[in-house]
């Protein structure tokens, strides 16, 4: 019966050429390794969802419109705007909601600008005043 009683009290031998390695050092040989650069990226990206645009109807551009009239005469109003950001990489985008103060509403290249933010009058969504309307 060979059960390794004549070794298994020594002292673990000692590299005499080169130190021994550390424990991260060991594992670090069988971690897993990105043999092809920049997959992982591409992974996620290509899971990474994106919304299609909205298209108003006659109703939803009237009544924004309306509201873009009402604001040109006010001075600095406080508005709740959901407007269409388009994806640089892919088709589609993502909508976001922001709150703040119209800084300026530039009727000639159909931009308004809420606190440093440009948006397009095309990608806005909902537009509505907030109840605090002005500074």
């Amino acid at each position: 019966m060979d059960n390794y009683e004549d070794i298994i009290n020594l002292p673990h031998p000692n590299p005499k050429r080169h130190p021994r390695m550390s424990l991260y050092e060991r594992s670090a040989q069988f971690a897993p390794f990105a043999a092809l650069v920049g997959y992982d990226d591409q992974v996620y990206e290509t899971g990474r969802l994106t919304s299609k645009k909205h298209e108003l109807t006659e109703e939803e551009m009237l009544q924004i419109n309306d509201i873009l009239v009402n604001i040109s005469t006010m001075k600095n109003p406080k508005v709740k705007i959901t407007f269409f950001v388009k994806d640089e990489k892919k088709s589609g985008g993502k909508y976001h909601t922001l709150e703040g103060s119209v800084k300026k509403l530039d009727k000639y290249k159909q931009m308004i600008n809420v606190d440093d933010i440009k948006i397009a009058i095309n990608d806005i969504y909902r537009i509505e005043l907030s109840e605090d309307k002005h500074e």
